[in-house]
C-alpha cells in the first residue's frame, strides 16, 4: 500500500492554516537564511516559503553572497535572535565551506530554532523532554506513521543512516516511552557489518543514506513497511535511496519519492514555527 505523504501533509497545512486564521494581530513568522546561490537550495526555500504563505505564516528569506563571512552570518543571526516580530529562524545548509555549521545553528536561539538542530533542543529530546523542539523529517516520519495507522510500539525498528538530521533523532525519537513510540530501534550505517541480515529483521524499515535505489528487495522482509527518506537526482530525474518498483511488490506499506516523506518535513516546519510562536506569545 502507498502511503500518501502529500496527501496528508497537506490536511496538517489545512489545520495550521485554519489555527493561523484566528490569531488575533500578530501572526507567526519565519525568517529563512540563504548563503550562496546553491540551485537546490534555493529550490527547497521556495518549497518552504510557499508552505508559509498557504499556511497564512509571515515569512521573509535574507539571501545572502557566497562570500559572506561567518562573523556577517553570525551577527545576522543575533539580529533575528533579538528580533520580536521572528519566530523562527531557519538556516539553509549546507553552507559554503568556511562556514562551521555546527557554530551556526549553536548560534540560533534554541526557542526560534525550528529546525530542532540546536544541541539544547537535541539533548531535550534524547531525555523525553516534551518541550524539545524536534527536527522536522524525524517528526514528519513519527506523524506519518500515525497517520497511516502503522504503530511502532514493540516493532523492530531499523534506520539505515545515522546523521545528525534523521538517522541519529529519528531513533531517540521513536524509542520514547510515549504513545505514537516504543520502538526497538537499530540503527545502521556504513561500517555496519551484515547489513542486509540486519534489514531483512525490520518490521519497519527507514531508508536515509543518500544513496539512489540501495535497498533492493532482497533487503526487505516480506510484509515489512518502508520509509524512504532519500532526494537523489538521477538523469534528471528525483529518486529515493529505495527500489521502490522492486520493494513495493514485498511490502505492506511504502513511501514513494517524491510525495512521501518530503511533504511530511515541510509540514513539520510550519508546526514547529506554530509551537515557537506559541512558546513566545507571552514576551510579545
Amino acid at each position: 500500500m502507498l502511503v500518501n505523504g502529500k496527501l496528508i501533509a497537506s490536511q496538517i497545512v489545512n489545520e495550521i492554516k485554519e489555527i493561523v486564521a484566528k490569531i488575533v494581530g500578530r501572526k507567526p513568522g519565519l525568517t529563512f537564511i540563504l548563503v550562496g546561490d546553491d540551485p537546490a537550495s534555493e529550490s527547497y526555500v521556495r518549497s518552504k516559503d510557499r508552505a508559509c504563505a498557504a499556511t497564512q505564516i509571515r515569512s521573509s528569506v535574507i539571501r545572502l553572497p557566497n562570500s559572506t563571512s561567518e562573523k556577517d552570518l553570525l551577527a545576522q543571526i543575533d539580529q533575528l535572535n533579538n528580533d520580536k516580530q521572528v519566530d523562527g529562524i531557519l538556516v539553509q545548509l549546507p553552507l559554503p565551506s568556511h562556514i562551521n555549521e555546527s557554530t551556526i545553528t549553536q548560534a540560533i536561539d534554541p526557542e526560534k530554532d525550528v529546525d530542532g538542530f540546536h544541541p539544547i533542543n537535541l539533548g531535550k529530546l534524547l531525555q523525553g523532554d516534551d518541550s524539545a523542539i524536534i527536527p522536522c523529517t524525524p517528526l514528519g516520519i513519527k506523524v506519518l506513521l500515525e497517520k497511516s495507522q502503522i504503530s511502532v510500539s514493540g516493532k523492530h525498528v531499523v534506520i539505515v543512516g545515522r546523521s545528525n538530521i534523521v538517522g541519529k533523532p529519528l531513533a531517540a525519537l521513536l524509542m520514547q516511552k510515549k504513545a505514537g513510540c516504543n520502538a526497538t530501534v537499530t540503527l545502521c550505517h556504513s561500517q555496519t557489518h551484515h547489513l542486509s541480515d540486519i534489514t531483512r529483521s525490520a518490521d519497519i524499515l527507514i531508508a536515509a543514506i543518500g544513496q539512489p535505489y540501495f535497498i533492493r528487495k532482497e533487503m526487505v522482509k516480506p510484509g515489512a513497511v518502508v520509509v524512504d527518506v532519500g532526494i537523489n537526482r538521477v538523469n534528471g530525474k528525483i529518486v529515493g535511496d529505495v527500489d521502490f518498483e522492486e520493494v513495493e511488490k514485498i511490502a505492506s506499506h511504502i513511501t514513494p519519492v517524491p510525495g512521501g516523506v518530503g511533504p511530511m518535513t515541510i509540514a513539520m516546519l510550519m508546526q514547529n514555527t506554530m509551537t515557537c510562536f506559541l512558546k513566545r506569545t507571552d514576551l510579545v
